[in-house]
């Protein structure tokens, strides 16, 4: 079973992602912000995270920083709904993708297609295709 972490403050975004990937028999964990999901990745490192962008505590940047320096072999799916980086005309899932995300979803975000994303990030980390 893969492990699934999601990190979100949204608590309506979360307990959507976490409702549906558990229905699909992913193993789920959740955090509320950045610092949050920091600390579960180095205590127990999940098979990919969800993450999203803009949090109070640590960015979702940071996460994908610390994620690629300390567990390359981490899945990472960056969600954002917020469209540019302080004044400049950077959008955040383009930096993101920069980074090293494995997948970019900008909120709203189609479940279905989400889901399929997991399936198939997932797929890869195990082999399975």
């Amino acid at each position: 079973m893969n492990d699934v972490l999601i990190i979100d403050d949204d608590p309506a975004t979360l307990e959507l992602m976490s409702l549906a990937l558990s229905r699909k028999g992913y193993q789920v964990r959740t955090a509320c912000n950045g610092e949050e999901g920091e600390r579960q990745v180095k205590c127990s490192p999940p098979d990919l995270v969800i993450t999203d962008i803009v949090m109070p505590e640590k960015e979702g940047i940071y996460i994908l920083r610390v994620l690629r320096d300390l567990a390359p072999e981490i899945k990472v799916i960056a969600i954002s709904g917020a469209t540019c980086w302080g004044g400049e005309h950077l959008n955040y899932l383009d930096v993101a993708e920069r980074l090293g995300a494995d997948r970019t979803f900008a909120k709203p975000f189609h479940l279905p297609d989400l889901l399929a994303s997991v399936g198939e990030l997932c797929a890869q980390k195990t082999g399975k295709t």
